[in-house]
């Protein structure tokens, strides 16, 4: 996809959606890092009804450590490997509280030294509670990335480092989340709505027919 056609993809994705955000509800940097490590294997709707009935109960780092292990995972127990995640969870608790004061960091290093954080985890609590300009590649993003041909790619992390070349500096804030949305509700895995979608006739596969 040359720069023409990224910027007028991203036009029409900003145009759609001027302000897109992720879908986890959370009111702090720690109720959004606790709902992303919740995220893996689970969808967002899934992690909301969790979420619903913990954080009113337990919303800091020393409040999930006093719920305790089994209080935690009563509380998410509907989510997919709740138990793996509930230990992470409090061990990364444990560590906000004994390496920075029980606040979330804001840079890269000590977020993934977190239990359960990986890079995907840290680049959406950077950039959504944070700011930065990251791009955290999801199933969806790496799926939409190569589909249109906006940066093509193996591996997640190509596909990352490729998007953060080409995605035009006054998009680079909210892509994720426009590619993370697009592809969870128009370029579907199995069956893409070509004929819904608002950027078909950029897609590289828009454009052979592939999935029409």
């Amino acid at each position: 996809m040359n720069k023409a056609d990224r910027v007028e993809l991203f036009r029409r994705l900003r145009a759609n959606n001027p302000e897109p955000t992720t879908e986890l509800e959370y009111d702090s940097a720690f109720e959004l890092l606790v709902a992303v490590i919740l995220s893996a294997q689970a969808t967002d709707v899934g992690v909301n009804k969790a979420t619903r009935r913990l954080f009113p109960v337990a919303n800091t780092p020393q409040a999930i450590l006093d719920l305790g292990l089994d209080g935690l995972k009563h509380h998410i127990r509907t989510i997919g490997l709740f138990n793996a995640k509930a230990e992470n969870i409090m061990k990364t608790c444990r560590l906000l509280l004994e390496r920075h004061d029980g606040e979330v960091p804001s840079d890269r290093e000590a977020l993934e030294a977190l239990p359960g954080v990986g890079r995907k985890t840290a680049n959406v609590v950077l950039n959504t509670a944070f700011g930065h300009p990251t791009m955290a590649v999801d199933t969806h993003i790496f799926r939409v990335a190569n589909r249109t041909g906006l940066a093509l790619g193996k591996t997640p992390l190509e596909v990352e480092r490729k998007l953060l070349k080409s995605v035009p500096p006054e998009f680079i804030q909210d892509a994720h989340h426009w590619l993370i949305l697009h592809g969870r509700y128009t370029c579907l895995a199995r069956k893409p709505r070509c004929g819904e979608c608002i950027v078909a006739d950029l897609c590289r596969e828009g454009r052979r027919g592939t999935w029409r």
